[in-house]
């Protein structure tokens, strides 16, 4: 794996030195991740930086004065996750995990940053951990969906079968994880399954082009 070392301890210090971002902010990090996040899913992403800007900020003056709690270390590698900076959210996550051993919201969102680098093994490794630690935790039904995805990759589709389904117990009115569990079972050649998983995907999402086109495909196989 590569060494993230110099980022921490340069990136921070770059950081500290810009202007105040957040001078009328005076939320905690966790507020200010959480703010940011649902302005993204807003689709207003320069008000999310602002938020999420603010939010690594904070963390970085809490580190450095060594007041860090472990919401520090999650709100700032769940802040980092959101802005695609991967490699810095396994340096960060490893660095609160020495001193936080049992903060299972960064080994989860480790596990996602593992994934996005394509590092499945260790990807895998993190959100079982986090899985068989807190199996109905904040974060259990996201755990699932990307073991699922992992498996789906391997071509392990009776695996991804199972860990889509337990991520839709748990979460079910997702349209993308019901077209994932349609493609992995259909894949595995249980045609009346998927179209299940399809007819699901199409009822939380009317108008999935995917879904739709895989249940067209079944249904034609299946006249």
């Amino acid at each position: 794996m590569k060494n993230y070392r110099p980022l921490l301890i340069l990136l921070p210090l770059l950081f500290l030195h810009l202007p105040p971002v957040y001078a009328q902010n005076n939320a905690d990090a966790l507020s200010n991740y959480r703010t940011g996040r649902d302005l993204e899913n807003r689709n207003q992403q320069n008000e999310a930086d602002y938020y999420y800007n603010a939010a690594i900020r904070i963390c970085y003056d809490e580190i450095y004065r060594n007041v860090a709690t472990a919401d520090t270390y999650t709100a700032l590698t769940w802040t980092l996750q959101r802005q695609r900076r991967y490699g810095e959210v396994i340096g960060w996550g490893e660095r609160g995990l020495t001193i936080f051993p049992d903060e299972y919201r960064i080994v989860e969102v480790m596990g996602e940053a593992y994934f996005y680098l394509e590092n499945y093994e260790q990807s895998l490794s993190s959100m079982q951990r986090y899985t068989n630690f807190v199996p109905r935790g904040e974060r259990s039904s996201v755990a699932y969906f990307f073991i699922g995805e992992i498996y789906r990759h391997r071509k392990q589709y009776h695996h991804a079968d199972i860990a889509y389904s337990t991520a839709l117990k748990l979460d079910p009115a997702v349209a993308l994880w019901w077209f994932r569990l349609g493609l992995v079972r259909e894949a595995a050649g249980d045609s009346s399954q998927a179209i299940i998983a399809y007819e699901q995907a199409l009822r939380f999402n009317p108008g999935y082009r995917e879904a739709s086109d895989g249940l067209a495909r079944l249904n034609r196989q299946e006249n």
